[in-house]
């Protein structure tokens, strides 16, 4: 390393959280004088960023840290996030792992670093998140060019689905305090971000474990902070939808008519078996409400089919509910065992072709609530938040409307990051062509 920069390499997978927090750990590099590579580039460290919500992302972690010491037979490899705090063992005895750091004292890393370069071989730094009750700070201090934020609030669950690692991975909640909230998005605004995701683990339950707030609370404030023209949020469950956060909600402009409701399945037998805390009339409600105070709403969700026990007649339910809420768009996911939940040890676990038979009705179902629901703006003006370019259509640009609608419209670098009136014209596949308004 004599007299050059060090370098550092960082592979997230997983969900927006995750990212925050690659995001935030590649920012403590930089400060420190690392210069930062990609993940194919040769690097002195590698951080891998795992998921643990399926089989298959634990595959994909594993598979990353093989590809980093294939690249760098010398480098130290650091594994954090959800599977390196459910198996720190297993991850440590990955030929190649260096450090295992999971989903807290992050902020530890070059510590660790600095004792691994001294010569210490291995480092287990997981601890017990159980035990945990406040909010690890990891602020994001360097800013790539970005038109929107993520910004994590909330940390940690204690929904307990039978189906889910996450409380284990992530711990019981603990919600950012208010004022730092505020001041990191005030930060933001000077760098010149106009579009904020809030993000957590459990978002729906910022503020339960601090006194005197709530997410509509947080929401209310930074809604008046200046330059920031829209507030977005992560995935919320349907109990938050009172009457009186949509009411309130409405009545904010910034905040994006856009609702991704957790749903899982639409059929309440499976809901229960699940340990969701709402049956599919209670979640009814809630959908009919956002459509009654923000008539535009999209509102998307998470669908999960093949959980154990799901007979057809339980899934037509599912089916059916789904199509009757009107969706404007549905992420489908079978139901993979996690070793360590109950519904792992159930009896009756469904066939994969069954899944596969049921996820491909699923996928068809939300394409076509898709269309219908994109239609219903052709001919429309909407603001669209300009970001890149179109990757497949030179001289072309694409963004986002508040309400999540892609549009890809002709115009160069200088509006992107900007805000701007376009008419939506046809819609192909699920981007629409824009005419840009000046």
């Amino acid at each position: 390393m004599h007299g050059r920069k060090k370098t550092m390499s960082i592979y997230t997978l997983g969900c927006k959280v995750n990212q925050y927090e690659s995001e935030a750990v590649s920012s403590l590099f930089e400060q420190n004088g690392y210069e930062i590579v990609s993940f194919d580039q040769n690097s002195d460290i590698y951080i891998i960023n795992t998921c643990t919500v399926t089989n298959l992302s634990d595959r994909k972690s594993r598979q990353a840290i093989r590809k980093a010491k294939k690249t760098n037979p010398d480098s130290i490899v650091a594994v954090m996030g959800c599977y390196a705090q459910t198996s720190s063992e297993d991850v440590l005895k990955i030929p190649g792992v260096n450090l295992v750091i999971g989903t807290k004292d992050r902020n530890r890393i070059l510590e660790y670093v600095d004792r691994l370069e001294a010569g210490e071989c291995k480092i287990n730094a997981v601890d017990n998140i159980m035990t945990s009750r406040s909010f690890e700070e990891l602020k994001v201090s360097t800013y790539k060019e970005r038109t929107r934020a993520y910004l994590k609030i909330q940390e940690g669950c204690s929904q307990f689905c039978s189906y889910c690692i996450i409380p284990y991975a992530r711990g019981p909640i603990r919600s950012r305090k208010p004022q730092d909230v505020i001041e990191e998005v005030r930060e933001l605004s000077r760098h010149g971000f106009t579009e904020i995701v809030l993000t957590g683990i459990h978002l729906a339950s910022y503020g339960r474990d601090l006194k005197d707030t709530d997410l509509l609370d947080i929401i209310q404030k930074l809604n008046g902070i200046e330059g920031i023209q829209r507030i977005r949020l992560g995935s919320i469950e349907p109990t938050t939808i009172t009457e009186e956060f949509v009411r309130v909600a409405a009545g904010m402009p910034k905040l994006c008519p856009h609702y991704h409701l957790s749903l899982q399945s639409g059929c309440d037998n499976t809901l229960k078996a699940m340990n969701r805390k709402y049956t599919s009339e209670e979640y009814s409600k809630s959908a009919a409400l956002l459509k009654k105070y923000i008539p535009d709403a999209a509102i998307t969700t998470d669908i999960m089919v093949g959980f154990p026990g799901e007979t057809e007649e339980d899934f037509k339910k599912s089916l059916e509910f789904a199509e009757k809420i009107g969706f404007s768009k549905i992420h489908v996911f079978k139901y993979s065992p996690r070793k360590g939940t109950p519904a792992a040890g159930a009896a009756n676990q469904i066939a994969p072709e069954i899944k596969e038979a049921r996820s491909e009705k699923m996928l068809a179902l939300s394409e076509r609530l898709e269309e219908q629901y994109l239609n219903k703006f052709i001919g429309r003006e909407m603001e669209v938040l300009y970001e890149q370019e179109l990757h497949d259509k030179k001289g072309y640009i694409e963004g986002l409307t508040k309400n999540y609608i892609r549009v890809g419209a002709q115009g160069g670098q200088e509006i992107t990051g900007k805000i701007v009136n376009t008419k939506l014209k046809k819609v192909s596949g699920n981007l629409f062509e824009g005419n840009i308004l000046w």
